[in-house]
């Protein structure tokens, strides 16, 4: 029988070392932010309750209803592989009583999270999101605070050209009577709709607003607007999300047809994206065509949802929130080719000859460790003529060499690469005296 090809399952991917520099990148900068923000990091389980997500992500979204994984257990209960990060969040905050602490809450996460879609350029099924969720806190400059905090790693990160799309959809209070207004406009063209929208307008009109499809978007660009409907508490709420982001100078655009996919957004509702970028790299033809205009790229999203928290079993707990697609940033980082601060490299090389002399290598290596100097090394070759070829291909200043004689004398030879000339020292003293060569070099 043929042995069975094994491949990695349709949709997921492996993250090679050379790819592992821009996650580092991108979590270290968050961390950073988080830091100087006063967030704490936390970690949810990768399966929920498929409940948790039915119920708080929504039942007729497109994840719910199309993308998440769902797993039966021996003992009966049904689980999902999680989605997004928000309802294990907040499931979390309930049950380990963080509604006890000091408001306001302030936590932010970092991990992968698991869709069933149809894999193309930059999404993936396995696929990771970092995000900051505030709880406790109804002031509209928390809606800012968290805009700002994805704007600021945004800009560490080098990324130019960023735009912030932003609107409300209301509440409870006002938005029932928008969405009166939008079945009615809906229901008069109906037939000209893609297939999912005639769906949604049944189960939930206001994802019609977020189709992609160029005939339903001609549409709705004449649809009513929910901010002209908006309650007098969430048009004093929006208001004052737009002052602070004035005050910031923050480069925001009103959308008013941006909502988001998901059902547990109140009030305040973004998107970060990067102008002129392009979806799909397209590269320049021999005949030099021009280029089709970038379209602009979401890299965060985000917003308010107050009434997650009691929907989940607590009582009304504001909260806002926002994440970002870890594999389109990093896409677009290897796109401009962003350069970041290189881990120093060795500069001294450990050859060694002989059993005896690996043997006592190991403690050598770690003695180096210990006194935090980088050195590399090939344990697994035994000629001093190959070992010397890798420390040259390295580029290091220095190779120790430890032979037969260097053991039983307890010494050990420092060869200078440039100039080859060597020099004799005691075993105990070579981390000392290697401390001054690299100081003066």
């Amino acid at each position: 029988m043929r042995r069975p090809k094994f491949q990695k399952p349709t949709g997921m991917r492996d993250i090679l070392p050379e790819e592992q520099k821009y996650f580092r990148k991108i979590y270290d900068t968050a961390e950073n932010i988080a830091n100087f923000y006063g967030f704490q990091k936390i970690e949810t389980p990768i399966v929920e309750d498929a409940e948790l997500f039915i119920r708080g992500t929504g039942q007729y979204t497109d994840i719910i209803e199309k993308e998440m994984y769902t797993l039966r257990t021996k003992g009966g209960d049904l689980l999902a592989l999680r989605p997004e990060g928000t309802p294990g969040i907040v499931r979390a905050y309930i049950e380990n009583g963080m509604f006890n602490l000091p408001s306001p809450v302030k936590l932010w996460y970092f991990g992968p999270y698991f869709r069933y879609e149809r894999p193309q350029a930059g999404r993936f099924r396995q696929f990771h999101h970092l995000g900051f969720e505030v709880f406790k806190e109804r002031s509209p400059i928390i809606d800012v605070r968290i805009i700002q905090i994805f704007y600021n790693i945004l800009k560490e990160l080098k990324f130019k050209n960023l735009v912030i799309k932003v609107n409300s959809i209301g509440d409870s209070q006002c938005r029932p009577y928008y969405r009166k207004l939008l079945v009615s406009y809906f229901k008069s063209r109906e037939a000209l709709f893609c297939f999912n929208c005639r769906r949604r307008i049944k189960k939930n009109p206001l994802r019609v607003l977020d189709c992609k499809e160029e005939k339903c978007q001609k549409i709705v660009s004449q649809a009513p607007q929910l901010i002209d409907h908006l309650c007098e508490e969430c048009h004093a709420h929006f208001r004052g999300v737009l002052e602070f982001l004035d005050e910031i100078e923050m480069p925001y655009q009103l959308d008013p047809y941006l909502v988001r996919g998901l059902d547990y957004y109140t009030k305040t509702v973004f998107e970060i994206i990067e102008d002129r970028q392009m979806v799909n790299v397209i590269e320049e033809t021999e005949n030099k065509e021009e280029k089709p205009k970038p379209e602009p790229l979401s890299l965060v999203g985000g917003g308010r949802y107050d009434g997650l928290v009691k929907l989940l079993g607590r009582k009304d707990t504001p909260a806002c929130g926002g994440a970002a697609g870890i594999e389109r940033i990093v896409n677009l980082l290897k796109i401009k080719n962003a350069k970041f601060f290189q881990p120093p490299r060795a500069k001294i090389f450990l050859a060694q000859l002989g059993d005896l002399a690996k043997k006592k290598c190991l403690k050598l290596f770690e003695d180096f460790r210990k006194a935090n100097i980088m050195i590399e090394e090939s344990f697994s070759k035994d000629s001093l003529k190959i070992q010397l070829k890798i420390a040259n291909r390295l580029g290091v200043n220095y190779t120790l060499i430890f032979g037969h004689k260097e053991v039983l004398d307890n010494t050990i030879i420092i060869r200078e690469m440039k100039s080859g000339r060597q020099e004799t020292v005691k075993m105990d003293k070579v981390v000392d005296v290697m401390k001054r060569k690299l100081k003066k070099s």
